[in-house]
């Protein structure tokens, strides 16, 4: 028996979990869908049956015709029977379970005598099995009062008994085409002498499961109604934001509005937050650090509108990420802001763009197009070729290698040669198959074609740049290239350069500014100092 298990204690009510309705699960590996399950909790007379059906494809190849485990009023484990097909070969377990005596019947091929295995195991115990997911109802609803730091027991047939710790739980609403679901996300450790495995299980707000994700493992498995792309996790929201669509070229962008808590009869000065590289969400979700929806909070705080959007091709959003490139992004900032002056709450003659890393850039080619466009920030932005910048952090990255000067210089070499094909199209011969798959991206390219040298001049609005001293990403000596391109224009126009001490690129306290800092940074917050700067700038360029 397992010693310092969480139970139900006597007379406690069971678990909060909704019974009856079917449930459509997808089953995901390393991002690619295998398989899916269709799972049910059923309050029964004698407690409460989890059933399913479903099926896994290559390389597992099972067909599961009924898996079902059966539980007391109190969760105390009763039965369990899987029927399936095994790569073509009949499988079927059926186990009983009195008090702390699981007693298992495992036939495998059509005419073969069972064999029979018998196991001790905590009265307790979660029934697991480790192919199909429906029993993991029941660990859910567990979980829903198991506290912090407890312990719960599992039986994973056919392998054994393990412990499941239970890390800290927290809520995340998750928005999906038909309701905001509240869910409450926990962290769990499953433990055996001398292995751990960590694994995160979503429940709705009726106790039935969501989602489980095992990162070891590059699994997940989801609810169709989270899985679904027009469905997102809400990092960050405020009590008052408006959820937004946004008409742009041949596809709609989804987007978050974010308006000061008290009402105003006079129209707004708004601020459009548009986010760097990469498949990034109207938060830039980075490390679980929601960097755009802080700085949104804080300026809506301020007394400005704010619209983030998710990137094309990324969560709610329609279009297609692989062939954009930043003026592509540019046009879908421009619709951003189309959309802004089109309301009756924001003055249309007080708008100004606010783009992080790459963003900046997005934000200068629409501001050399768009005199509607009042004021530029950019935040950690570089001053340099996104040729130049790669070479600039390749260099960065083999300062701390222990590499000879010649294998680096050989890397840098590569590194430029790299680039060049990227851009003219040249030398792709030369590259192995998988460089080539990677510099095939419409952003990558443009993004190395890009030169904030030619952009700046075609800028005339009020520019504030804000840089990060620890910056590792973008070095700081970038923030005073882009002031002196800004204060060299033939139209001046004010320019502000901050550095701010102290943090990286994700404008947060830091130590090292390394990105393999970001996950384990103390501190997740956006700087205040970083902020304040931010407003109090828009608002002397917007008064």
């Amino acid at each position: 028996m397992l010693a310092g298990a969480a139970r139900v204690a006597a007379g406690q009510a069971p678990p909060p979990v909704q019974p009856g309705a079917t449930s459509s699960f997808m089953i995901f590996v390393r991002g690619a869908a295998i398989g899916a399950e269709q799972m049910t909790v059923i309050r029964t007379p004698e407690g409460w049956s989890i059933l399913s059906t479903g099926r896994i494809g290559p390389p597992l190849d099972v067909v599961a015709r009924k898996v079902e485990v059966r539980y007391s009023a109190d969760w105390k484990p009763l039965e369990f029977t899987l029927d399936s097909t095994v790569r073509g070969e009949f499988q079927k377990v059926f186990t009983t379970i009195t008090g702390t005596n699981a007693t298992s019947e495992i036939t495998t091929g059509t005419g073969t005598e069972p064999v029979r295995k018998a196991d001790t195991i905590d009265p307790s115990a979660l029934i697991l099995p480790n192919v199909f997911y429906s029993p993991y109802e029941a660990l859910a609803a567990r979980l829903r009062t198991a506290s912090t730091g407890s312990t719960l027991p599992a039986y994973i047939l056919p392998l054994g008994s393990i412990v499941l710790r239970v890390g800290e739980s927290s809520s995340e609403q998750i928005q999906t085409t038909t309701r905001l679901i509240t869910a409450r996300k926990t962290r769990v450790t499953a433990t055996t002498p001398g292995t751990a495995l960590d694994f995160t299980i979503w429940s709705d707000e009726t106790g039935r499961l969501l989602e489980i994700t095992v990162p070891a493992q590059g699994l997940d498995v989801a609810r169709t109604d989270v899985a679904s792309v027009s469905s997102r996790h809400i990092a960050i929201s405020r009590p008052n934001d408006e959820q937004v669509r946004i008409p742009a070229i041949g596809f709609t962008l989804a987007g978050t509005l974010s308006k000061p808590a008290e009402a105003s009869t006079v129209p707004r000065p708004a601020v459009i937050l548009t986010a760097g590289a990469g498949a990034l969400d109207r938060d830039a979700l980075t490390f679980g650090i929601p960097m755009l929806g802080q700085l949104a909070g804080a300026l809506a705080d301020a007394g400005f509108i704010v619209l983030r959007y998710d990137k094309r091709g990324v969560g709610q959003s329609g279009g297609r990420t692989e062939v954009a490139s930043l003026p592509d992004f540019s046009d879908d900032q421009r619709a951003a802001l189309k959309f802004l002056t089109s309301r009756k709450d924001v003055d249309d003659k007080r708008i100004s763009v606010v783009g992080h890393s790459e963003g900046g850039l997005v934000s200068l080619i629409s501001a050399a197009k768009e005199k509607r466009i009042a004021a530029v920030v950019l935040l950690g932005t570089a001053g340099v070729s996104g040729a130049d910048l790669v070479l600039e952090q390749q260099q960065h990255a083999l300062s701390k290698s222990n590499l000879s000067d010649v294998e680096k210089q050989a890397r840098i070499d590569m590194q430029k040669r790299i680039n060049d094909a990227a851009v003219t199209g040249k030398g792709l011969d030369a590259l192995t198959p998988s460089v080539r798959r990677q510099i095939d991206n419409a952003e990558f390219q443009s993004i190395l074609a890009t030169d904030p040298a030619k952009l700046i001049p075609k800028a005339r609005q009020p520019i504030l740049v804000v840089q990060g001293e620890r910056d590792a990403e973008v070095a700081p000596a970038n923030a005073e290239r882009l002031g002196t391109l800004a204060r060299a224009r033939k139209q001046p126009a004010s320019v502000e350069v901050v550095r701010i001490p102290g943090v990286n690129h994700l404008l947060m306290p830091a130590q090292t500014g390394e990105i393999d800092e970001y996950a384990n940074l103390p501190d997740k917050q956006i700087s205040p100092v970083a902020t304040a700067t931010i407003v109090d700038w828009l608002k002397k360029a917007l008064k």
